[in-house]
């Protein structure tokens, strides 16, 4: 990526081929700043984790966290910065604190979502302050049914709009399909 400033958003199914694709778009970078975030909560979290170690280049720098990385960036000298993903972020930002998603007030519920996209804000002006590029690596979560429990349809409906909001500050969107990526913006 050779552009500055430059910011990516790549949306796709569940095993859709997105962190393979991102990689391959960072592949002769040897300046990368892998942020993941998820955090390890049973074998096969670890075991997906794992994988995505060893597929990725060595020479990466990693960073494991979910919070405050517009302030985390700034002081990584990568210049360009892969994100994997913004569903688990968004899932460990909504869990941050222990609220009560099936009593919840609606006015709430837009504090904690407006919380979730100030932080994806925030990191995104970082990286254009920074002259940094970055690609998030997303899950497209509404082509499925509609979930029968409320704090799924909060998540789908929270999920949805954060990525709607990132692709709105996008340079460029990919929707990846069995393992095809396809330009939408």
């Amino acid at each position: 990526m050779s552009n500055k400033n430059k910011v990516v958003l790549i949306t796709g199914g569940v095993r859709s081929g997105k962190s393979e694709f991102a990689e391959s778009l960072l592949q002769k970078e040897k300046s990368v700043l892998y942020i993941a975030t998820a955090k390890i909560t049973d074998k096969e979290m670890e075991h997906r984790v794992e994988k995505h170690k060893e597929r990725r280049n060595s020479e990466w720098k990693t960073y494991e966290g979910y919070k405050d990385l517009g302030k985390i960036i700034k002081y990584h000298n990568e210049k360009n910065i892969l994100l994997d993903c913004v569903t688990i972020m968004t899932t460990n930002l909504m869990f941050h604190k222990e609220i009560d998603y099936e009593n919840i007030k609606e006015e709430e519920l837009d504090e904690i979502l407006e919380g979730i996209k100030k932080e994806f804000h925030d990191l995104i002006i970082s990286v254009k302050e920074e002259n940094k590029n970055i690609i998030l690596v997303t899950n497209e979560v509404g082509y499925s049914i509609v979930p029968a429990y409320k704090l799924g349809r909060i998540f789908r409906d929270f999920q949805g709009i954060i990525n709607k909001f990132i692709a709105s500050l996008s340079d460029e969107v990919y929707l990846v399909t069995c393992g095809i990526p396809l330009k939408i913006k």
